[in-house]
């Protein structure tokens, strides 16, 4: 792709961004997202591989049905209410009808079917802005009017996300499926939290993006879209392998890793509000995800590969890992005992 093209695309989706989460009206904020839609569906479609034209073609679709979603959900409540600000929203079909349309654009069961297809139809660089800063003027949006929105619907949402994630990414073996049942699996926790602690589900979102842009950027500087291929990268970068293995194993939640501190403030919080059957559902439900965390990590750290993966060696050359990914992946497993300042903050 044209490096000016490029970076036309990369200034709209900032500008889509910051006019959806710094918006009071309803139609400023659908104009942000669909500076966002157009921005990211050239960088979908860049390789001209007939999967990432599907791709393309499948979240626009997807983005396109839930921009209208929104649009109307804003217009009932202007009818019902006489206001188009974005705080304002009382009217409890629009609530209904907005998280179902915010729940299309993240990827929130049951409208996650489109997600894991549309990931392993790009690149992964553009599977980590898809997973992470797509996701963030929806999540802005809940943010904005989360007090009106309906409890027992999210609640349904999350554990049907943290169930369908963690289980239907049981069997795959592209890196990029798995992240993108990951994803779901996390949208999820975020959806249980965001009517009780708003504060708690961002927090959550800024550290799942953390996490995963690790795992996604390590990933790229391996080239590596399969578990096959992931079990021979321990001869060529060891150093990557294993922190590699600690960042997914964070992204897991195991406790002494970042990864631990969302979901446990999140549990303490729905005990707090009575909802430990929640509580106990979705903890247990993330024990499927941790199941294919722990697959990925042993994949990357397996020191003899097996004489039967049936893949191309890779052609290697010794470039000296990002320092991004380095930053990233101290942060993702280094916060918690960072968590009594980072809740001051929160």
């Amino acid at each position: 792709m044209n490096p000016q093209a490029k970076l036309i695309f990369i200034i709209s989706l900032f500008l889509g961004t910051t006019i959806t989460i710094s918006s009071n009206h309803w139609i400023m904020a659908w104009a942000g997202l669909e500076i966002n839609t157009l921005a990211i569906l050239p960088l979908i479609s860049k390789s001209h591989h007939p999967r990432a034209i599907e791709a393309a073609t499948k979240y626009f679709l997807v983005q396109a049905a839930a921009s209208a979603l929104i649009l109307f959900s804003s217009m009932t409540n202007a009818w019902e209410t006489g206001q188009w600000d974005i705080t304002q929203l009382t009217c409890p079909t629009s609530c209904l009808i907005l998280t179902s349309a915010i729940a299309m654009k993240l990827g929130l069961a049951p409208f996650h079917f489109w997600f894991p297809e549309v990931l392993q139809g790009t690149s992964l660089t553009t599977g980590l802005l898809l997973s992470t800063a797509m996701k963030f003027p929806p999540m802005a949006l809940f943010f904005m009017t989360s007090q009106a929105l309906n409890p027992t619907l999210l609640v349904i949402m999350a554990i049907l996300s943290a169930a369908l994630g963690g289980w239907t990414g049981l069997n795959q073996t592209q890196t990029r499926k798995i992240l993108a049942f990951s994803s779901i699996s996390h949208l999820g926790w975020m959806a249980i939290i965001i009517v009780y602690s708003p504060k708690l589900a961002l927090l959550n979102f800024y550290l799942y993006t953390l996490m995963t842009a690790a795992v996604f950027l390590a990933l790229n500087s391996i080239k590596t879209l399969k578990l096959s291929t992931l079990m021979t990268t321990w001869t060529k970068t060891p150093a990557l392998s294993v922190t590699l293995m600690l960042t997914l194993l964070s992204l897991a939640g195991l406790p002494p890793l970042t990864g631990f501190l969302p979901k446990w403030l999140i549990i303490q919080e729905l005990t707090k509000q009575e909802m430990a059957p929640a509580a106990t559902i979705i903890a247990l439900l993330s024990l499927l995800s941790l199941f294919f965390y722990l697959r990925l990590a042993y994949c990357a750290t397996i020191t003899l590969p097996p004489h039967t993966t049936n893949h191309m060696k890779q052609w290697y050359t010794n470039k000296p890992t990002n320092a991004l990914v380095a930053i990233l992946a101290t942060m993702s497993i280094t916060l918690l005992p960072m968590s009594p300042v980072i809740l001051t903050i929160v």
